[in-house]
Protein backbone atom coordinates (compact mmCIF):
# COMPACT_ATOMS: atom_id res chain seq x y z
CA UNK A 1 0.00 0.00 0.00
CA UNK A 2 1.67 3.48 -0.97
CA UNK A 3 1.81 5.97 1.67
CA UNK A 4 1.14 8.58 -0.76
CA UNK A 5 -1.24 11.75 -0.48
CA UNK A 6 -3.36 10.41 -3.81
CA UNK A 7 -3.89 6.83 -1.66
CA UNK A 8 -5.75 8.08 1.26
CA UNK A 9 -9.33 7.43 0.31
CA UNK A 10 -8.29 4.20 -1.01
CA UNK A 11 -6.52 3.07 2.04
CA UNK A 12 -9.67 4.56 3.84
CA UNK A 13 -12.24 2.56 1.67
CA UNK A 14 -10.06 -0.56 1.78
CA UNK A 15 -9.89 -0.71 5.48
CA UNK A 16 -13.91 0.01 5.21
CA UNK A 17 -14.07 -3.03 3.60
CA UNK A 18 -12.57 -5.59 5.75
CA UNK A 19 -12.57 -6.38 9.70
CA UNK A 20 -9.01 -4.96 10.67
CA UNK A 21 -7.34 -6.93 13.77
CA UNK A 22 -6.28 -4.17 15.32
CA UNK A 23 -7.29 -0.21 14.86
CA UNK A 24 -4.84 2.10 16.43
CA UNK A 25 -6.75 6.15 16.99
CA UNK A 26 -3.42 8.47 16.72
CA UNK A 27 -0.64 8.50 14.60
CA UNK A 28 2.33 9.76 16.82
CA UNK A 29 4.97 7.83 18.01
CA UNK A 30 2.95 5.82 20.52
CA UNK A 31 0.50 4.80 17.71
CA UNK A 32 3.35 4.27 14.88
CA UNK A 33 5.21 2.10 17.18
CA UNK A 34 1.91 0.04 18.01
CA UNK A 35 1.02 -0.07 14.31
CA UNK A 36 5.09 -1.43 13.39
CA UNK A 37 4.87 -3.82 16.02
CA UNK A 38 1.48 -5.18 15.28
CA UNK A 39 2.13 -5.41 11.28
CA UNK A 40 5.64 -6.83 11.59
CA UNK A 41 3.47 -9.84 13.68
CA UNK A 42 0.97 -9.84 10.95
CA UNK A 43 -1.77 -8.52 11.98
CA UNK A 44 -3.74 -6.46 10.00
CA UNK A 45 -3.62 -3.14 10.97
CA UNK A 46 -4.90 0.38 10.49
CA UNK A 47 -4.06 4.07 11.72
CA UNK A 48 -6.40 7.37 11.74
CA UNK A 49 -4.78 9.98 12.52
CA UNK A 50 -7.38 13.16 12.81
CA UNK A 51 -4.61 15.66 12.03
CA UNK A 52 -0.95 15.21 10.73
CA UNK A 53 1.16 11.95 11.71
CA UNK A 54 2.89 13.38 14.97
CA UNK A 55 1.84 16.69 15.15
CA UNK A 56 0.99 16.94 18.77
CA UNK A 57 3.42 16.01 21.50
CA UNK A 58 5.87 13.84 19.01
CA UNK A 59 6.81 17.24 17.12
CA UNK A 60 6.81 19.08 20.48
CA UNK A 61 9.13 17.44 22.66
CA UNK A 62 13.21 18.38 23.75
CA UNK A 63 14.13 15.55 20.68
CA UNK A 64 16.55 14.05 22.48
CA UNK A 65 16.14 10.17 22.73
CA UNK A 66 17.65 10.14 26.16
CA UNK A 67 17.02 8.19 29.68
CA UNK A 68 16.58 11.24 31.89
CA UNK A 69 18.44 11.68 34.59
CA UNK A 70 16.24 13.16 36.86
CA UNK A 71 14.01 10.06 36.81
CA UNK A 72 17.24 7.98 38.80
CA UNK A 73 16.86 10.78 41.57
CA UNK A 74 13.16 9.88 41.48
CA UNK A 75 13.58 6.11 42.40
CA UNK A 76 12.53 5.64 38.78
CA UNK A 77 15.69 2.69 38.42
CA UNK A 78 13.66 0.65 36.08
CA UNK A 79 12.40 3.54 33.98
CA UNK A 80 15.98 4.53 33.43
CA UNK A 81 17.15 0.84 33.08
CA UNK A 82 14.43 0.52 29.88
CA UNK A 83 14.81 3.46 28.53
CA UNK A 84 18.79 3.76 28.45
CA UNK A 85 18.69 0.57 26.26
CA UNK A 86 15.62 1.52 24.56
CA UNK A 87 18.38 3.99 23.41
CA UNK A 88 20.85 1.85 22.25
CA UNK A 89 18.32 -0.04 19.93
CA UNK A 90 17.19 2.93 18.55
CA UNK A 91 20.63 4.15 17.42
CA UNK A 92 21.43 0.83 15.56
CA UNK A 93 18.09 1.14 14.21
CA UNK A 94 17.41 4.19 13.37
CA UNK A 95 21.41 5.82 12.68
CA UNK A 96 19.97 9.00 10.41
CA UNK A 97 18.09 10.59 13.30
CA UNK A 98 19.58 9.40 16.55
CA UNK A 99 22.73 11.72 16.96
CA UNK A 100 25.46 10.92 19.94
CA UNK A 101 25.63 14.20 21.84
CA UNK A 102 28.27 15.51 24.54
CA UNK A 103 26.16 16.76 27.57
CA UNK A 104 27.53 18.64 30.35
CA UNK A 105 26.14 19.20 33.79
CA UNK A 106 27.60 21.89 35.54
CA UNK A 107 27.38 21.36 39.61
CA UNK A 108 26.75 24.11 41.94
CA UNK A 109 27.06 24.50 45.81
CA UNK A 110 23.15 24.36 46.56
CA UNK A 111 22.66 23.19 43.07
CA UNK A 112 20.08 20.15 42.26
CA UNK A 113 22.92 17.79 42.72
CA UNK A 114 26.08 17.78 44.34
CA UNK A 115 29.66 16.77 43.05
CA UNK A 116 29.38 13.24 44.75
CA UNK A 117 25.64 12.44 44.08
CA UNK A 118 26.31 13.77 40.32
CA UNK A 119 29.44 11.26 40.07
CA UNK A 120 27.85 8.39 41.44
CA UNK A 121 24.41 9.40 40.17
CA UNK A 122 25.88 9.54 36.64
CA UNK A 123 27.72 6.57 37.03
CA UNK A 124 24.93 4.94 37.64
CA UNK A 125 22.97 6.23 35.20
CA UNK A 126 25.87 4.65 32.45
CA UNK A 127 25.20 1.45 34.12
CA UNK A 128 21.53 1.24 33.81
CA UNK A 129 21.52 2.08 30.21
CA UNK A 130 24.64 -0.14 29.32
CA UNK A 131 26.62 3.11 27.73
CA UNK A 132 29.37 2.30 25.80
CA UNK A 133 32.87 2.61 27.49
CA UNK A 134 34.45 5.06 25.25
CA UNK A 135 30.85 7.22 26.16
CA UNK A 136 30.93 6.69 29.84
CA UNK A 137 30.13 9.82 32.02
CA UNK A 138 33.59 11.42 32.99
CA UNK A 139 33.76 14.30 36.18
CA UNK A 140 35.33 17.24 35.79
CA UNK A 141 37.49 19.91 38.38
CA UNK A 142 36.25 23.54 38.68
CA UNK A 143 38.93 24.76 36.05
CA UNK A 144 38.21 21.77 33.72
CA UNK A 145 34.74 22.41 33.56
CA UNK A 146 35.08 26.02 32.64
CA UNK A 147 37.65 25.14 29.83
CA UNK A 148 34.85 23.03 28.47
CA UNK A 149 32.39 25.69 28.45
CA UNK A 150 33.66 29.28 29.42
CA UNK A 151 30.33 30.73 28.70
CA UNK A 152 29.29 29.05 32.28
CA UNK A 153 28.59 31.45 35.39
CA UNK A 154 31.73 30.88 38.01
CA UNK A 155 30.30 31.81 41.15
CA UNK A 156 29.67 28.88 43.49
CA UNK A 157 30.58 26.12 40.21
CA UNK A 158 32.08 22.72 41.77
CA UNK A 159 32.68 21.37 39.06
CA UNK A 160 31.03 19.21 36.10
CA UNK A 161 29.75 15.85 34.44
CA UNK A 162 30.38 15.24 30.62
CA UNK A 163 27.89 12.40 29.49
CA UNK A 164 26.31 11.18 26.21
CA UNK A 165 23.01 12.01 25.11
CA UNK A 166 21.08 11.20 21.87
CA UNK A 167 19.40 14.01 20.09
CA UNK A 168 16.93 13.59 17.35
CA UNK A 169 14.60 15.22 14.99
CA UNK A 170 10.97 13.20 17.04
CA UNK A 171 8.41 14.03 14.41
CA UNK A 172 10.71 12.52 11.45
CA UNK A 173 11.50 9.25 13.84
CA UNK A 174 7.34 9.37 13.90
CA UNK A 175 7.03 9.55 10.45
CA UNK A 176 9.75 6.79 9.39
CA UNK A 177 8.53 4.30 11.89
CA UNK A 178 5.09 4.94 10.88
CA UNK A 179 6.08 4.33 7.04
CA UNK A 180 8.09 1.36 7.96
CA UNK A 181 4.65 0.11 9.82
CA UNK A 182 3.31 0.77 6.31
CA UNK A 183 6.15 -1.24 4.85
CA UNK A 184 5.02 -4.32 6.48
CA UNK A 185 1.31 -4.15 5.87
CA UNK A 186 0.15 -1.60 8.42
CA UNK A 187 -2.64 0.97 6.67
CA UNK A 188 -2.41 4.81 8.25
CA UNK A 189 -4.63 7.75 7.05
CA UNK A 190 -3.83 11.52 8.25
CA UNK A 191 -6.26 14.28 8.70
CA UNK A 192 -9.15 11.01 9.32
CA UNK A 193 -10.97 12.00 12.75
CA UNK A 194 -12.27 9.19 14.94
CA UNK A 195 -15.87 10.85 15.69
CA UNK A 196 -18.18 7.84 17.14
CA UNK A 197 -17.51 4.45 18.78
CA UNK A 198 -19.62 1.33 16.87
CA UNK A 199 -21.16 -1.63 19.49
CA UNK A 200 -22.49 -4.60 19.22
CA UNK A 201 -24.46 -5.74 22.22
CA UNK A 202 -21.54 -2.93 24.15
CA UNK A 203 -18.99 -4.68 23.01
CA UNK A 204 -16.45 -2.07 21.28
CA UNK A 205 -16.40 -3.14 16.74
CA UNK A 206 -15.23 -0.28 15.00
CA UNK A 207 -14.93 3.11 15.33
CA UNK A 208 -16.48 6.13 12.53
CA UNK A 209 -13.79 8.18 10.91
CA UNK A 210 -14.15 11.65 8.95
CA UNK A 211 -12.08 12.72 6.48
CA UNK A 212 -11.15 15.98 6.65
CA UNK A 213 -9.97 16.16 3.05
CA UNK A 214 -12.45 14.60 1.14
CA UNK A 215 -15.37 15.19 3.62
CA UNK A 216 -16.43 11.65 3.65
CA UNK A 217 -17.18 9.00 6.45
CA UNK A 218 -16.24 5.81 7.12
CA UNK A 219 -16.65 2.95 9.30
CA UNK A 220 -14.02 0.83 10.45
CA UNK A 221 -13.96 -2.27 12.17
CA UNK A 222 -11.61 -4.24 13.71
CA UNK A 223 -11.49 -6.85 16.83
CA UNK A 224 -9.24 -4.70 19.13
CA UNK A 225 -9.32 -1.02 19.20
CA UNK A 226 -6.39 1.20 20.46
CA UNK A 227 -6.95 4.65 22.01
CA UNK A 228 -3.02 6.17 21.38
CA UNK A 229 -3.91 9.70 21.33
CA UNK A 230 -2.07 11.27 23.40
CA UNK A 231 -3.38 14.15 25.56
CA UNK A 232 -6.15 13.56 23.86
CA UNK A 233 -6.95 10.34 25.12
CA UNK A 234 -9.17 11.18 28.11
CA UNK A 235 -11.61 12.33 25.20
CA UNK A 236 -11.39 9.31 24.00
CA UNK A 237 -12.20 7.30 27.32
CA UNK A 238 -15.14 10.12 27.83
CA UNK A 239 -16.86 9.22 24.03
CA UNK A 240 -16.34 5.69 25.14
CA UNK A 241 -18.11 6.34 28.60
CA UNK A 242 -15.42 4.82 30.30
CA UNK A 243 -13.38 8.14 31.76
CA UNK A 244 -12.80 6.78 35.43
CA UNK A 245 -10.54 6.14 38.30
CA UNK A 246 -7.24 7.72 36.94
CA UNK A 247 -6.71 10.60 34.18
CA UNK A 248 -4.33 12.52 32.78
CA UNK A 249 -2.51 15.39 34.24
CA UNK A 250 -1.36 17.45 31.61
CA UNK A 251 1.88 20.00 31.15
CA UNK A 252 3.11 22.46 29.17
CA UNK A 253 6.69 22.29 27.67
CA UNK A 254 7.78 25.58 25.63
CA UNK A 255 11.19 25.32 23.79
CA UNK A 256 13.06 28.58 22.05
CA UNK A 257 15.17 28.51 19.17
CA UNK A 258 18.14 31.17 19.45
CA UNK A 259 20.73 31.80 16.33
CA UNK A 260 23.92 29.95 17.38
CA UNK A 261 26.14 32.46 17.70
CA UNK A 262 23.86 34.67 20.29
CA UNK A 263 24.58 31.09 22.22
CA UNK A 264 26.99 29.43 20.94
CA UNK A 265 27.22 26.63 23.81
CA UNK A 266 30.56 24.35 23.39
CA UNK A 267 28.43 21.31 23.55
CA UNK A 268 24.43 20.54 25.55
CA UNK A 269 24.17 21.50 28.63
CA UNK A 270 21.52 20.30 30.92
CA UNK A 271 21.48 22.81 34.23
CA UNK A 272 19.49 24.24 37.41
CA UNK A 273 17.36 27.24 36.91
CA UNK A 274 16.89 30.13 39.96
CA UNK A 275 13.38 28.53 40.62
CA UNK A 276 15.08 24.56 41.26
CA UNK A 277 13.83 22.73 38.00
CA UNK A 278 16.39 21.55 35.28
CA UNK A 279 16.69 23.47 31.79
CA UNK A 280 18.79 22.22 28.45
CA UNK A 281 20.46 24.10 26.25
CA UNK A 282 21.30 22.30 22.67
CA UNK A 283 23.10 23.39 20.26
CA UNK A 284 21.89 21.81 16.46
CA UNK A 285 23.99 23.65 13.13
CA UNK A 286 23.33 27.32 13.04
CA UNK A 287 20.71 27.73 15.75
CA UNK A 288 21.06 26.38 19.88
CA UNK A 289 17.50 25.76 21.20
CA UNK A 290 16.56 26.00 24.79
CA UNK A 291 13.88 23.88 26.74
CA UNK A 292 11.82 23.21 28.67
CA UNK A 293 8.85 24.78 30.94
CA UNK A 294 6.84 22.12 32.59
CA UNK A 295 3.24 23.81 34.38
CA UNK A 296 0.02 22.17 34.48
CA UNK A 297 -2.66 22.97 31.30
CA UNK A 298 -5.87 22.91 32.03
CA UNK A 299 -6.90 24.94 28.39
CA UNK A 300 -7.72 24.04 24.64
CA UNK A 301 -5.49 20.59 23.88
CA UNK A 302 -5.63 21.48 19.91
CA UNK A 303 -3.92 24.97 21.13
CA UNK A 304 -1.24 24.60 23.34
CA UNK A 305 0.84 27.72 22.52
CA UNK A 306 3.97 29.50 23.44
CA UNK A 307 3.13 33.04 25.88
CA UNK A 308 5.38 36.11 26.54
CA UNK A 309 5.37 34.06 29.91
CA UNK A 310 6.93 31.28 28.83
CA UNK A 311 9.64 33.01 26.69
CA UNK A 312 10.77 35.23 29.58
CA UNK A 313 10.98 32.43 32.10
CA UNK A 314 13.57 30.40 29.58
CA UNK A 315 15.55 33.79 28.46
CA UNK A 316 15.75 34.08 32.66
CA UNK A 317 17.08 30.96 33.25
CA UNK A 318 19.58 30.89 30.66
CA UNK A 319 20.84 34.62 31.07
CA UNK A 320 21.49 33.07 34.77
CA UNK A 321 23.44 30.38 33.69
CA UNK A 322 25.64 32.30 31.03
CA UNK A 323 25.37 35.53 32.42
CA UNK A 324 27.80 37.00 29.46
CA UNK A 325 25.18 36.60 26.65
CA UNK A 326 22.15 38.62 27.64
CA UNK A 327 19.28 36.93 25.44
CA UNK A 328 16.55 39.22 24.94
CA UNK A 329 13.20 38.80 23.81
CA UNK A 330 14.10 39.78 19.75
CA UNK A 331 16.57 36.63 19.82
CA UNK A 332 14.25 33.97 19.80
CA UNK A 333 13.42 33.05 16.58
CA UNK A 334 10.68 30.75 16.75
CA UNK A 335 9.28 28.61 19.82
CA UNK A 336 7.09 25.41 20.40
CA UNK A 337 5.04 23.95 22.74
CA UNK A 338 3.80 20.52 23.40
CA UNK A 339 1.73 18.44 25.90
CA UNK A 340 2.90 16.02 28.13
CA UNK A 341 0.25 13.55 28.96
CA UNK A 342 1.00 12.55 32.54
CA UNK A 343 -0.99 10.36 34.80
CA UNK A 344 -2.39 11.96 37.69
CA UNK A 345 -0.40 10.92 41.48
CA UNK A 346 -2.28 12.66 44.02
CA UNK A 347 0.39 15.42 45.60
CA UNK A 348 2.35 15.53 43.15
CA UNK A 349 3.40 18.54 41.15
CA UNK A 350 4.30 18.63 37.24
CA UNK A 351 8.02 17.87 37.70
CA UNK A 352 7.50 15.57 40.01
CA UNK A 353 4.99 13.14 38.66
CA UNK A 354 6.07 10.01 36.86
CA UNK A 355 6.92 9.50 33.05
CA UNK A 356 5.97 5.90 33.10
CA UNK A 357 3.64 4.43 30.89
CA UNK A 358 0.20 2.55 31.89
CA UNK A 359 -2.67 0.75 30.00
CA UNK A 360 -6.62 1.28 30.97
CA UNK A 361 -9.27 -1.23 29.81
CA UNK A 362 -12.75 -0.37 29.56
CA UNK A 363 -15.73 -2.52 30.07
CA UNK A 364 -16.49 -1.98 26.16
CA UNK A 365 -13.36 -3.61 25.37
CA UNK A 366 -11.11 -0.12 24.23
CA UNK A 367 -7.73 -0.36 25.32
CA UNK A 368 -5.87 3.06 26.04
CA UNK A 369 -2.34 3.89 26.40
CA UNK A 370 -0.95 6.47 28.45
CA UNK A 371 1.93 8.33 29.70
CA UNK A 372 5.41 7.24 29.02
CA UNK A 373 8.14 8.69 27.02
CA UNK A 374 9.36 9.20 23.61
CA UNK A 375 12.76 6.88 24.26
CA UNK A 376 10.34 4.49 25.50
CA UNK A 377 7.83 3.89 22.54
CA UNK A 378 9.08 0.44 21.48
CA UNK A 379 7.94 -0.96 24.70
CA UNK A 380 5.04 0.55 25.30
CA UNK A 381 3.99 -0.80 21.84
CA UNK A 382 5.14 -4.42 22.56
CA UNK A 383 2.83 -4.06 26.04
CA UNK A 384 -0.41 -3.39 23.97
CA UNK A 385 0.28 -5.45 21.12
CA UNK A 386 0.68 -8.12 23.59
CA UNK A 387 -2.83 -7.58 24.86
CA UNK A 388 -3.75 -7.22 21.14
CA UNK A 389 -2.20 -10.80 20.51
CA UNK A 390 -4.25 -12.08 23.25
CA UNK A 391 -7.30 -11.14 22.63
CA UNK A 392 -7.19 -12.09 19.11
CA UNK A 393 -5.98 -15.49 20.26
CA UNK A 394 -8.86 -16.26 23.17
CA UNK A 395 -11.05 -14.66 20.35
CA UNK A 396 -10.37 -16.31 17.36
CA UNK A 397 -7.65 -18.71 18.03
CA UNK A 398 -5.01 -17.36 16.49
CA UNK A 399 -1.40 -16.93 17.55
CA UNK A 400 0.92 -14.42 16.73
CA UNK A 401 5.01 -14.29 17.51
CA UNK A 402 6.24 -12.20 20.34
CA UNK A 403 7.96 -8.58 19.57
CA UNK A 404 10.58 -8.49 17.43
CA UNK A 405 10.93 -4.91 16.36
CA UNK A 406 14.38 -4.99 18.26
CA UNK A 407 15.84 -6.12 14.91
CA UNK A 408 13.45 -3.73 12.53
CA UNK A 409 15.56 -1.06 10.82
CA UNK A 410 13.95 1.97 10.24
CA UNK A 411 12.85 3.72 6.56
CA UNK A 412 16.12 5.89 6.11
CA UNK A 413 18.23 3.95 8.73
CA UNK A 414 19.58 1.22 5.77
CA UNK A 415 23.05 1.06 5.34
CA UNK A 416 23.20 -1.05 1.96
CA UNK A 417 25.50 -3.39 2.85
CA UNK A 418 27.94 -0.96 4.66
CA UNK A 419 29.15 -1.78 7.80
CA UNK A 420 29.05 1.81 8.96
CA UNK A 421 25.96 3.97 8.50
CA UNK A 422 28.46 7.25 8.48
CA UNK A 423 30.38 5.34 5.48
CA UNK A 424 27.38 5.18 3.72
CA UNK A 425 25.94 8.53 4.13
CA UNK A 426 29.56 10.24 3.24
CA UNK A 427 28.84 7.86 -0.16
CA UNK A 428 25.29 9.07 -0.06
CA UNK A 429 26.24 12.88 0.06
CA UNK A 430 29.16 12.48 -3.10
CA UNK A 431 26.65 10.48 -5.10
CA UNK A 432 24.26 14.12 -4.78
CA UNK A 433 27.36 15.98 -5.60
CA UNK A 434 28.19 13.91 -9.24
CA UNK A 435 23.90 14.35 -9.83
CA UNK A 436 24.47 18.53 -9.19
CA UNK A 437 23.14 18.51 -6.25
CA UNK A 438 25.13 21.51 -3.78
CA UNK A 439 26.63 19.85 -1.10
CA UNK A 440 24.09 21.86 1.62
CA UNK A 441 21.32 21.13 0.09
CA UNK A 442 22.10 17.21 -0.13
CA UNK A 443 23.77 17.18 3.44
CA UNK A 444 20.36 18.68 4.63
CA UNK A 445 18.59 15.97 2.79
CA UNK A 446 20.74 13.18 4.49
CA UNK A 447 20.37 14.76 7.80
CA UNK A 448 16.55 15.03 7.57
CA UNK A 449 16.06 11.56 5.17
CA UNK A 450 18.75 9.05 6.11
CA UNK A 451 18.65 6.96 3.38
CA UNK A 452 15.22 7.54 1.60
CA UNK A 453 17.71 10.35 0.22
CA UNK A 454 18.35 8.45 -3.12
CA UNK A 455 14.16 8.62 -3.72
CA UNK A 456 15.19 12.20 -3.83
CA UNK A 457 17.80 12.08 -6.34
CA UNK A 458 15.69 9.52 -8.35
CA UNK A 459 13.33 12.64 -9.28
CA UNK A 460 15.85 14.58 -9.95
CA UNK A 461 16.40 15.71 -13.87
CA UNK A 462 20.40 16.22 -15.12
CA UNK A 463 22.26 18.77 -14.18
CA UNK A 464 22.77 21.34 -14.05
CA UNK A 465 20.19 21.74 -11.48
CA UNK A 466 17.99 25.21 -10.37
CA UNK A 467 16.65 25.57 -6.83
CA UNK A 468 13.36 25.05 -8.57
CA UNK A 469 14.01 21.66 -9.27
CA UNK A 470 15.49 20.46 -6.21
CA UNK A 471 12.98 21.96 -4.12
CA UNK A 472 10.21 19.68 -6.38
CA UNK A 473 11.81 16.87 -6.14
CA UNK A 474 12.18 17.22 -2.15
CA UNK A 475 8.23 18.17 -2.34
CA UNK A 476 7.20 15.33 -4.64
CA UNK A 477 8.44 12.81 -2.71
CA UNK A 478 7.00 14.26 0.31
CA UNK A 479 3.88 14.08 -1.07
CA UNK A 480 4.16 10.80 -2.72
CA UNK A 481 5.90 9.18 -0.24
CA UNK A 482 5.30 10.55 3.29
CA UNK A 483 1.57 11.29 2.68
CA UNK A 484 1.82 15.12 2.79
CA UNK A 485 -1.31 16.87 2.28
CA UNK A 486 -0.77 20.21 3.34
CA UNK A 487 1.97 22.74 2.41
CA UNK A 488 2.01 23.53 6.59
CA UNK A 489 2.70 19.98 6.82
CA UNK A 490 6.07 20.38 4.55
CA UNK A 491 7.19 22.98 6.41
CA UNK A 492 6.65 22.32 9.72
CA UNK A 493 6.56 18.31 10.10
CA UNK A 494 8.41 17.01 6.92
CA UNK A 495 11.22 19.56 7.26
CA UNK A 496 11.39 21.19 10.40
CA UNK A 497 11.92 24.35 8.92
CA UNK A 498 9.42 26.25 11.30
CA UNK A 499 11.36 24.89 13.68
CA UNK A 500 14.50 25.71 12.90
CA UNK A 501 14.99 28.03 9.62
CA UNK A 502 12.03 30.07 9.73
CA UNK A 503 13.46 32.60 7.52
CA UNK A 504 13.49 29.49 4.84
CA UNK A 505 10.19 28.97 5.25
CA UNK A 506 9.16 32.24 4.70
CA UNK A 507 11.30 32.56 1.89
CA UNK A 508 10.27 29.12 0.60
CA UNK A 509 6.72 29.47 1.34
CA UNK A 510 5.08 30.71 -1.80
CA UNK A 511 6.83 28.57 -3.82
CA UNK A 512 6.00 25.59 -1.98
CA UNK A 513 2.44 26.28 -2.33
CA UNK A 514 2.76 26.50 -5.86
CA UNK A 515 5.12 23.51 -6.51
CA UNK A 516 2.69 21.36 -4.27
CA UNK A 517 -0.26 22.77 -5.86
CA UNK A 518 1.32 21.53 -9.57
CA UNK A 519 1.01 18.11 -7.80
CA UNK A 520 -1.84 17.78 -5.50
CA UNK A 521 -3.84 19.55 -8.20
CA UNK A 522 -5.18 22.26 -6.62
CA UNK A 523 -7.22 24.84 -7.84
CA UNK A 524 -6.76 28.79 -7.24
CA UNK A 525 -9.22 28.76 -4.57
CA UNK A 526 -7.54 25.43 -2.57
CA UNK A 527 -4.59 27.46 -3.47
CA UNK A 528 -5.28 30.53 -1.55
CA UNK A 529 -6.60 28.65 1.14
CA UNK A 530 -2.72 26.64 1.62
CA UNK A 531 -0.92 30.42 1.30
CA UNK A 532 -3.78 31.46 4.14
CA UNK A 533 -3.03 28.47 6.21
CA UNK A 534 1.12 28.78 5.75
CA UNK A 535 0.96 32.89 7.10
CA UNK A 536 -1.44 31.69 10.06
CA UNK A 537 1.09 29.18 10.86
CA UNK A 538 3.90 32.06 10.52
CA UNK A 539 2.33 34.72 12.53
CA UNK A 540 1.52 31.74 15.63
CA UNK A 541 5.11 32.00 15.90
CA UNK A 542 5.68 35.29 15.37
CA UNK A 543 2.61 36.82 18.05
CA UNK A 544 2.88 35.36 21.13
CA UNK A 545 0.30 35.82 23.98
CA UNK A 546 0.79 37.24 27.06
CA UNK A 547 -0.74 34.13 29.25
CA UNK A 548 -2.72 30.81 28.36
CA UNK A 549 -5.34 32.62 30.25
CA UNK A 550 -5.30 35.10 27.68
CA UNK A 551 -5.17 32.84 24.98
CA UNK A 552 -8.54 31.59 26.27
CA UNK A 553 -10.47 34.46 26.24
CA UNK A 554 -9.79 35.31 22.77
CA UNK A 555 -6.14 35.89 21.79
CA UNK A 556 -5.69 32.58 20.19
CA UNK A 557 -3.86 30.97 17.35
CA UNK A 558 -4.31 32.16 14.20
CA UNK A 559 -4.41 28.97 12.74
CA UNK A 560 -8.66 27.28 12.53
CA UNK A 561 -9.37 24.34 13.49
CA UNK A 562 -9.85 23.14 10.20
CA UNK A 563 -6.20 23.23 8.99
CA UNK A 564 -5.00 21.05 11.47
CA UNK A 565 -1.86 21.99 11.14
CA UNK A 566 -1.23 22.86 14.73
Amino acid sequence: MKFSASSRLAVLQEMAGETLDLLVIGGGITGAGIALDASVRSMKVGVVEKADFGSGTSSRSTKLIHGGLRYLKQGEVKLVREVGRERAILYKNAPHLVIPAPMLLPIYQGGTYGYLASSVGLYLYDLLAGVERTERRKMLSRDETIRQEPLLKRDRLKGGGLYVEYRTDDARLTLDIMKTAVAHGARAVNYAEARQFLYDNGRLTGVRVADGVSGRTFDLYATCVVNAAGPWVDELRRLDGSLAGKRLYLTKGVHLVVAYDRLPVAQSAYFDTPDGRMVFVIPRGTITYIGTTDTPYRHDIDQPRTTVEDRDYLLRAVNAMFPDVRLKPRDVLSHWAGLRPLIYEEGKGPSELSRKDEVFHSPSGLITIAGGKLTGFRKMAEKVVDLVAQTLREREGRSFPGCTTDRIVISGGERHGRERYEDWKREMLRLGVEKGVDRETAQEWLDTYGTNTLRIYDRLPGPPLTPEQLLRAQIQYAVEEEMTVHAVDFLRLRTGWTYFQLHKAEEQAERVVRLMADERKWDAAEAARQREMVARLIASIRQLPESDEALEEGTRCPLDRESRCN
